[in-house]
């Protein structure tokens, strides 16, 4: 059964709201019912930007709500098996795995080299199932740069998960930018379409929770889900995205998904650098984010939130013109884009060496 524009609109309109409103309710049951899950922290003196402890649960809600829209994509669509091609299959494999480990992390503070090793694990499962960053000549070069970006993109969402309302807000735009990309581009694929606006739903839903002042985190079991579903999207959708006249061009190809990925990156690069600076590991946590650091400059919570957003979305339409408009790339694109990216994370990297926490923070 073909949809028509108009219908296809509402239907995904209606997917949405109905996903917003499911997502609300399934996290206000949380916030009734569930106090303990993923609040190991006052236990084992982990370092928190919030000040109280709260539930660590909104990851269950993302998965739910992920798993639903896998379902209803054969309700709205009868007839279509897409859903049954390898990289579907394996990327419901990957993000299931991603998830029990954040869910056992939350639960029992799992071991880091386990984290470690399940990360890579998800890695492997999307590489066989067919997603894999075709950059190189190489087959095992494209091999170890795509485990190497879905690791980092866990870790990435993880390590921007620091502050109320960033890390969730981040990870819609990245959503939004691959759901653009496929309506500018007139590729709409009826599963992704489903499932990445049913995801941003059950975002937004959470974000609700998650505004400051927070009521909750989405933890472990949110970010390691998060981290699999977007370094998905990034391999899918701007490492191996063609240009307007359908060539591949190594330049393009890097900065594409740079430009949308750009704030996890400059974070945790940043973060790493200072953090390896001081003799500490990267891997421990504190509060040096660039938002913390946005925060000791004089900016709320919110502001530094909203900050987050203008900035994500400007990425989502920098990502759209080089992807839709520029046909054929030059050097002066190159130059373009490789100066905005410098220049933010030139930004946040001094803002961390200009800013210094209260006393009280140190």
């Amino acid at each position: 059964m073909a949809f028509s524009g108009a219908q296809l609109f509402l239907l995904y309109s209606g997917l949405f709201f109905a996903a917003l409103v499911f997502s609300l309710l399934i996290n206000s049951l949380f916030m009734r019912f569930a106090r303990t899950l993923g609040m190991r922290e006052k236990d084992l003196g982990l370092e928190r930007w919030s000040a109280s402890h709260k539930p660590a649960f909104g990851g269950i809600g993302f998965y739910i709500i992920f798993l639903v829209s896998f379902t209803l994509h054969g309700v709205l669509f009868p007839g279509d098996g897409a859903v049954l091609r390898p990289e579907l299959l394996g990327l419901l494999a990957a993000t299931g795995l991603g998830f029990l480990m954040g869910l056992a992390d939350d639960a029992y503070n799992t071991q880091p080299l386990l984290k470690f090793l399940v990360q890579i694990a998800c890695g492997a499962i999307l590489i066989a199932s067919g997603t894999e960053i075709e950059l190189f000549q190489s087959r095992w070069a494209n091999i170890a740069i795509t485990v190497f970006w879905v690791v980092g993109m866990m870790n990435s969402i993880n390590m921007l998960d620091n502050m109320d309302g960033v890390a969730t807000a981040v990870t819609m735009a990245i959503l939004a930018a691959a759901t653009v990309l496929m309506i500018g581009t007139g590729a709409m694929d009826p599963v992704y379409m489903v499932l990445f606006v049913g995801t941003m739903a059950s975002l937004g839903g959470f974000l609700f929770y998650n505004w400051n002042p927070s009521r909750m985190f989405m933890g472990d079991t949110g970010s390691q889900f998060l981290g699999v579903l977007i370094a998905f999207i990034g391999v899918r959708f701007f490492w191996n995205a063609v240009s307007p006249a359908g060539a591949h061009e190594p330049a393009r190809q890097i900065l594409a998904p740079i430009i949308v990925f750009l704030l996890p990156i400059c974070d945790t690069t940043t973060v790493s650098i200072n953090r390896i600076m001081r003799g500490r590991s990267p891997f421990v946590g504190g509060r040096d984010h660039t938002t913390h650091h946005l925060s000791y400059l004089g900016l709320s919570d919110a502001q530094v939130a909203f900050t987050f957003i203008g900035l994500s979305l400007l990425n989502v339409f920098l990502a759209y013109v080089m992807l839709r408009y520029i046909e054929v790339w030059e050097n002066l694109h190159t130059a373009i884009f490789v100066s905005y990216a410098l220049l933010v994370l030139a930004s946040l990297f001094t803002i961390t060496h200009r800013s210094k926490p209260p006393a009280s923070s140190e």
